[in-house]
């Protein structure tokens, strides 16, 4: 199977898609009755303070993902994860102060 494998650019990959899929996850769970997807996009852009609480459970899902990887011994896959989530959480930050 493709999880198998240890290589930097899968880690990339999982790394990207994994907060992706959180946070569909969280806006389904926490907003989709209430808003649109757009009108969220929209209350993140207005309300920075929320920008936090968003992408915790992002990189919650990377962390999760990292230390499989890391206890299973495929550590350029974990390095691959480790970088997206670094990308990530620089994201977050500008993204909330710019």
């Amino acid at each position: 199977m493709i999880f198998k494998k240890d290589n930097l650019r899968l880690g990339l990959v999982l790394g990207l898609v994994a907060p992706i899929i959180s946070l569909a996850i969280y806006y389904f769970i926490r907003f989709y009755p209430t808003f649109s997807l757009r009108e969220f996009f929209f209350f993140l852009r207005t309300n920075k303070s929320q920008i936090t609480a968003v992408s915790v459970p992002c990189l919650v899902a990377n962390i999760a993902l990292f230390t499989v990887y890391i206890n299973s011994h495929r550590d350029a896959t974990a390095k691959g994860i480790f970088v997206a989530t670094i990308l990530y959480a620089i994201a977050a930050l500008l993204f909330k102060f710019v």
